[in-house]
This record gives structure tokens, sequence and C-alpha cells, in this order.
């Protein structure tokens, strides 16, 4: 893979597990929790969050042509739900529905948010295993490319883990009004990414001949 590749790739998968708009949900998953035991979470989840992805990188393309989809409509598709991925986040509709899963996950006591809500679907939700099919399905047929997509990820998850440790006072430097700017900044690169998606999936269908 050249590096333009490797680059849209991170940026893909950056916005769509979102690290940033996951550090004020983390603080609050782990409220009045220590240091130490804030770090074992983050890390937990982010090891189930690379298994879950990397499950669904390896594997994913070979369920879908069991089940007798071909890449290209998986491509459409998958453009698609990352479109109203970008309309949640710049409409804060996706903040609300995570903020709901926290509030939800908050009225049960003394219990480890790692896997769930942490791990999935926070971190390895519908969008990021989509996009992981979709990346390992582009990087072409050799091992190279599809490992590449994996680091890629992985440095992405490891990018959430370091907010997670600096979750505290990176939400007291952003505030609320930085982290809607941010937010909505990422949500229109991510419109434009997945419009990209879908332009991928039509050249390659056999809809536009002309086009391929």
């Amino acid at each position: 893979m050249d590096s333009a590749t490797l680059i849209t790739s991170f940026v893909t998968l950056f916005v769509i597990i979102d690290p940033i708009g996951l550090a004020p949900l983390f603080v609050a998953l782990t409220r009045g929790m220590s240091t130490a035991q804030r770090r074992v979470i983050g890390l937990r989840a982010c090891l189930v969050a690379i298994g879950l992805l990397t499950l669904f990188g390896v594997a994913g393309e070979a369920v879908l042509r069991f089940v007798g989809i071909s890449m290209s409509a998986f491509r459409i598709s998958g453009g698609l739900l990352l479109f109203f991925t970008a309309f949640d986040m710049l409409f804060e509709r996706r903040t609300q529905r995570r903020e709901g899963q926290v509030s939800a996950e908050e009225e049960l006591d003394h219990h480890d948010p790692s896997v769930f809500p942490l791990a999935t679907p926070l971190i390895a939700g519908p969008g990021a295993m989509a996009t992981m099919i979709l990346l390992v399905g582009r990087s072409g047929h050799g091992w190279e490319g599809v490992v590449a997509v994996h680091l890629v990820m992985a440095a992405v998850v490891g990018c959430v883990f370091t907010l997670m440790l600096f979750a505290g006072p990176l939400e007291r430097a952003l505030g609320k009004t930085g982290t809607n700017v941010v937010t909505r900044l990422l949500g229109m690169l991510l419109a434009a990414l997945s419009v990209q998606f879908v332009i991928d999936g039509l050249m390659t269908s056999g809809l536009f001949p002309a086009a391929a």
C-alpha cells in the first residue's frame, strides 16, 4: 500500500471510531475510579476492540462471499452507512446516542464497562467493522495490504487508549464548544470519504463499464 492509501485508511478509521469524542464518555463511564483502574479498563477495552476489528478485517469478506454479497455492493452499502454516521456527527445525534448508552450503563453499579459499551459498540461499532471490511477489500488480495490496514487500525485504537489516559485534562481543555467543533469537522471529512466509497463501489460493480 502506498502512503496516500495508508493516510486515507487512518483518517477514515479515526473519524469513524472518533477517539476525541470517546474521551468525555470514557470519563463518564469511569467516574469515581482511580487512575490505575481507568488504565486497566481502557487497556482491556482497546484490546477487545482490536480483536473484534481484526476478526472482521480478516474474515469479513469471506463471510460476504458465503452469503452471496459482492464487494461492490458492500462498498456501496458501507459508504451509505458511513454517510449516515457523518450526518449524525454533524447534527450531534451520534453524541446524544452515545451519551444515552453511557447513562444506561451508569445505572449498573460495580459493572466493568470495558467490554460493553466501551469495546463495543463505542470503539468497535458497526461502522468500524464495516470500514475494516471495506479497507481490506480496497487494499487488494495480498497479505501486505491486509497487514497494513490492521496496523493502521491498531494505531487508531492506540490513539483511543492514549486519549483515554488524558481524557480528564483533554475534556477540560477542549470544553463543550471545542468538542462540538472537532466533531463537526470530522463529520464533514467522513461525509466526503463515504461518498468516495460509494463511487468506488459503483465503478467496480459493472453498472458503468465505461467509467470502470
